[in-house]
């Protein structure tokens, strides 16, 4: 009876438009933090992954040809000062050496049995991991395997499935079903000729060649060809500032060229990851304010009924039988919340996570437990401190009339 009467005396003088400011402002506050936190999740890799296309500006750098190389029929290689002479400029971060194979590749994609089969000479090329933009949990070789991984470079895909494919009657190949193919390859050098078969693990933007692990690439050239040595035609390059003008006067006075637009892509790369950063602490500041709202409303709340409190304390109730109505009232609101900023994240969720597909094709999405994870552990929290607010603020009267 007592407790009914406390429940009725409070909820009675509770506005509902009050309460529904209250549980409106706490939802926007736990939705921005929710919703930020499996953002976060699901697009980490567009920021850190090795395929990323926020990676440090790295171009592609190859001497140019010109009419006397290619009369003396001589490869435009770089010389081991040329490479020293790159690695100690201002603007160079690292330097990445791409090596040859020294044998012939013929490969051949399906069998007659499939009815459909495809052979052709090809080449291999290697370059050290961290100037790779994919993601590598596949790209491994062990010493001795009969397996060997790939990465292809995206255009080529593209050139056979709208060009040769579209021309010929042929059908056109996914990027999924090449990776469950296997590739046949016979590789011919000076000493031997052995067979081993390939697997592309994944596909390049920005590198135009056919990588092989350079675990690989030193064993077969080794074996294959002892007598030769490997020069390297080209480099890759990281630099600290893809903007820096040095860049291009450096080129330009040595006769180097630089392969595709990779410098303005990381132009753009760059700008973007100053307007991420400047998002990023925008986003923060408003969750921290979204925080205070959510611990004001109850001390709005527990104020604006202060008289009802006094009265009831006065009258014989105790601190815990008041209290009551406000923890219910609070935990009620703050389920209500937490549920309903999970589905709203979802709901976000499934709005641009196609839309970073189109952009980024690898994107290894997460399920909902961030967003799950982070509401049950604000949920929580503001459970705790909604409950020790009430409490804290009952006792605060009660103690007046001690």
């Amino acid at each position: 009876m007592l407790n009914g009467l406390v429940y009725k005396l409070l909820y009675r003088h509770i506005s509902v438009w009050q309460m529904a400011g209250f549980t409106f402002a706490n939802l926007c506050g736990m939705t921005i933090v929710v919703a930020a936190i499996q953002f976060a999740a699901d697009v980490l890799p567009l920021f850190s992954g090795n395929d990323s296309f926020m990676r440090p500006g790295q171009i592609v750098i190859t001497k140019r040809v010109n009419y006397f190389s290619s009369l003396s029929g001589s490869t435009p290689v770089f010389s081991g000062e040329e490479i020293k002479d790159i690695r100690e400029q201002s603007f160079t971060k690292s330097v990445g050496l791409f090596l040859p194979s020294q044998y012939k590749v013929y490969a051949t994609i399906g069998s007659r049995d499939m009815g459909m089969e495809f052979s052709t000479q090809m080449f291999f090329e290697s370059l050290p991991d961290e100037f790779i933009d994919v993601n590598l949990n596949q790209w491994k070789y062990d010493a001795g395997s009969d397996s060997v991984p790939i990465i292809l470079p995206r255009n080529y895909l593209n050139l056979y499935n709208f060009g040769y494919a579209t021309s010929q009657g042929l059908p056109t190949i996914s990027e999924g079903i090449i990776k469950q193919i296997g590739i046949r390859l016979q590789l011919s050098g000076d000493q031997a000729s052995v067979v081993r078969h390939g697997k592309v693990v994944a596909f390049s933007r920005s590198l135009n060649t056919i990588l092989v692990p350079q675990t690989f690439m030193q064993e077969y050239n080794k074996t294959l060809s002892p007598g030769r040595t490997p020069q390297p035609s080209r480099l890759a390059v990281i630099a600290t500032n893809i903007g820096d003008s040095k860049i291009a006067d450096y080129l330009d006075a040595h006769g180097y060229d630089t392969e595709g637009n990779d410098a303005d892509s990381a132009k753009t790369a760059s700008f973007l990851r100053i307007t991420t950063i400047i998002v990023s602490a925008v986003g923060i500041i408003i969750c921290i304010l979204s925080f205070y709202v959510l611990i004001l409303s109850i001390f709005l709340l527990l104020q604006k009924h202060t008289e009802i409190i006094d009265s009831l304390l006065l009258i014989g109730y105790s601190p815990r039988s008041v209290a009551m109505p406000f923890y219910i009232l609070a935990i009620g609101l703050n389920t209500i919340v937490a549920i309903s900023a999970v589905w709203i994240s979802a709901l976000l969720r499934d709005y641009y996570l196609p839309r970073f597909g189109e952009l980024y094709p690898q994107l290894d999405t997460t399920e909902i437990l961030p967003s799950l994870t982070a509401a049950t552990a604000i949920y929580l929290l503001m459970c705790i401190l909604n409950t020790c607010a009430v409490r804290r603020k009952i006792n605060s009267i009660w103690h007046l009339h001690e």
